[in-house]
């Protein structure tokens, strides 16, 4: 079979990372952090440097890399204004716990990117995401939030309930779950506007938390309507809409609710805003603002339950100052939806010669190939369409040609230095392995 011979392949030419893997006894099964064994690949491919838009392993091998991190790097690893700023900052502290020269202008760029008045710094979108309902639940005096089946905002334990047959269920997958979420977190469909509405006009939802279109169960895309029907809903009840732009980030400039909408009352951005830097943020209205002000005033003297000692540190706002002024631009951006759209032809080439019952979705700079000839309209329907054998014998394929995809699902990011050849020679590639596959 293809995979049994693309594993021989893999092993034979990586014995540097093969033996470091071997090696690192005092890592929990290998790895310093357990995703890195959620590959394709017999073991993780050890990281030697990255620029731009490659990584060059420990044994030598440059990839084309189309993950960049799961889209911490989106903009590129390593951009030059970003490596001056670190180092700059590192001769000069790290972490002060108190606000530095540069924080008044990231504040005022985060402000004019993304159309939110105030922002908050936080040290990653999990953190931020849990930030987030602890404060919309104070400022409401609800309990309950709203999550989309599928969908995933971090390491925050509210958001984890998903439908199975229509029910409601605690997410079987997580460990050492005591708390039942399901009293306090509705789970309902994606593009589901009856259910939406059902849930919403009971009056007890602090929040709605949710990505623009779904993107971490493959790709959903919002229905015609249904983003501007949820913003009507929260209106109407008093629910506050937040919005998980982490991902959505790739829209274009100022992401999702700029380029497409709708207006959050408050917005989550993590991973790429600092460059890869640990770093988020989240803005929120000056009506939103207000209320925060008021309940910070109100509130018993102690820990509020919300940030970090590390949150707003020097390094992380030095990074957010360099990614904002000078790499998250419009250029940047009119640079990767160019190359993205190439990218999106070159896959619906390849699918079509093919003659495969698949598909492309992209947003800007992010874009899936999904194993359907329709779109799915929610997370069960995508849940429903995934072939994770298929999907890790084309990833394995292609790493062992120099090309990375993300290892969840196949997920490819287009950076401001990724290059039209590199975009094709990943089309070029993916025919290989699908003539492969199909002679299979």
């Amino acid at each position: 079979m293809m995979r049994t011979r693309e594993v021989a392949r893999f092993v034979e030419a990586n014995p540097k990372s093969h033996a470091q893997s071997q090696a690192s006894k005092s890592w929990f099964q290998g790895v310093p952090f357990h995703w890195m064994l959620d590959w394709s690949t017999p073991f993780p491919i050890v990281a030697q440097e990255a620029s731009g838009a490659t990584l060059t392993s420990v044994d030598g091998h440059v990839f084309d890399d189309f993950c960049l991190g799961d889209t911490a790097s989106m903009f590129g690893h390593s951009p030059q204004p970003l490596v001056e700023a670190l180092t700059g900052q590192a001769g000069q502290g790290l972490s002060y716990m108190l606000p530095t020269s540069k924080g008044a202008d990231v504040g005022d760029m985060l402000a004019a990117m993304f159309g939110l008045p105030q922002w908050q710094v936080t040290t990653t979108a999990s953190e931020a995401n849990r930030a987030v309902i602890r404060w919309c639940r104070g400022l409401t005096g609800r309990d309950k939030i709203l999550i989309f089946n599928g969908c995933y905002h971090g390491a925050v334990d509210d958001v984890f309930v998903d439908l199975r047959d229509g029910e409601a269920v605690n997410r079987p997958s997580l460990i050492g779950q005591v708390q039942d979420l399901l009293p306090t977190t509705v789970a309902i469909e994606f593009n589901d506007v009856d259910a939406l509405a059902a849930a919403l006009r009971g009056g007890d939802i602090a929040c709605v938390l949710a990505e623009p279109l779904m993107t971490n169960i493959g790709m959903v895309r919002d229905a015609p309507g249904f983003l501007e029907t949820l913003r009507a809903l929260c209106d109407e009840t008093g629910t506050i809409l937040v919005l998980d732009e982490t991902h959505t980030i790739s829209s274009g400039y100022g992401g999702h609710s700029n380029t497409h909408g709708p207006k959050p009352d408050i917005m989550v951005v993590g991973k790429s805003i600092g460059g890869g830097v640990p770093c988020a943020v989240y803005g929120f209205t000056d009506e939103i603002a207000k209320k925060m002000a008021a309940l910070n005033q109100s509130r018993p003297p102690g820990h509020s339950g919300i940030g970090t000692t590390l949150s707003a540190n020097a390094l992380a706002i030095s990074a957010m100052h360099a990614m904002l002024g000078q790499v998250i631009t419009r250029d940047a951006y009119a640079h990767m939806l160019a190359t993205a759209d190439r990218l999106v032809s070159g896959l619906n080439a390849v699918i079509a010669a093919h003659q495969l019952d698949w598909h492309v979705s992209h947003v800007g700079a992010r874009v899936e190939m999904i194993c359907s000839a329709v779109p799915p309209r929610n997370g069960s329907e995508a849940r429903a369409v995934m072939d994770h054998a298929l999907e890790s014998a084309i990833h394995l394929y292609l790493a062992n040609r120099g090309i990375l995809l993300a290892p969840f699902h196949n997920m490819m990011l287009v950076s401001p230095v990724t290059s039209p050849a590199q975009v094709d020679r990943l089309a070029f590639e993916l025919n290989n392995a699908l003539t492969e596959l199909q002679a299979s």
